[in-house]
């Protein structure tokens, strides 16, 4: 499992089209997450990344704006463990509710309010956590023991860690700063799925 998640301003080309190269890789899901747009500008941008995805058959989920993935028709959400909470009763539409988790409870909770998948963070030491030590594998590994649903760590995670996380347990990774800054996303996509599959096997 490979979840790709978005930030437009580190970006290293025109963002429709690194969706787009990044979408032809068909992770198993593209969150929007932008959180410094106005509801309207990132509802214009989920229109044009919904389409993107729908071309590949990846799946678009929108990321926190409950309102905005209804008002389109979008029928996967992530959400943070708060956002969660507050609102695990008027998910029904919803195919997949995926979970940003940061402890064994909240993960434990998440499942409980309904939450498909879970994403795990953050794991190792990240320039997007600067000055946070990361939770490291054997709370990955707890968390994993913990649920029925898949989790996917998150948070510094490369090409050389990827087998160290799925022994965890893990289904899989997410995914921000590489896909968005990497030369070729496509290719990198695939390269992991194949790490993560051979890590499944032995």
């Amino acid at each position: 499992m490979i979840i790709s998640v978005s930030q437009r301003s580190i970006s290293c080309e025109n963002f429709l089209d690194r969706v787009e190269k990044i979408a032809k890789g068909q992770p198993d899901f593209f969150i929007l997450r932008e959180k410094d747009m106005s509801n309207n500008d990132y509802e214009n941008l989920a229109r044009e990344c919904f389409d993107i995805c729908n071309k590949y058959k990846t799946k678009f989920s929108i990321n926190s704006n409950i309102d905005c993935a209804k008002k389109i028709g979008i029928k996967n959400i992530h959400l943070p463990f708060n956002i969660l909470c507050e609102n695990y009763s008027n998910l029904s539409c919803f195919d997949n509710i995926g979970v940003s988790v940061h402890s064994f409870d909240e993960a434990v909770k998440a499942e409980s309010m309904g939450a498909t998948y879970i994403i795990a963070g953050h794991i190792y030491n990240t320039d997007c956590k600067k000055g946070l030590e990361g939770r490291g594998l054997l709370y990955l590994e707890n968390i994993c023991k913990s649920v029925n649903i898949p989790v996917c760590g998150i948070g510094g995670i490369t090409k050389e860690r990827i087998s160290d996380v799925i022994s965890t347990g893990a289904e899989g990774i997410a995914i921000m700063s590489e896909f968005m800054k990497c030369e070729n996303p496509l290719d990198r996509i695939m390269e992991y799925k194949n790490i993560i599959n051979k890590s499944k096997i032995i």
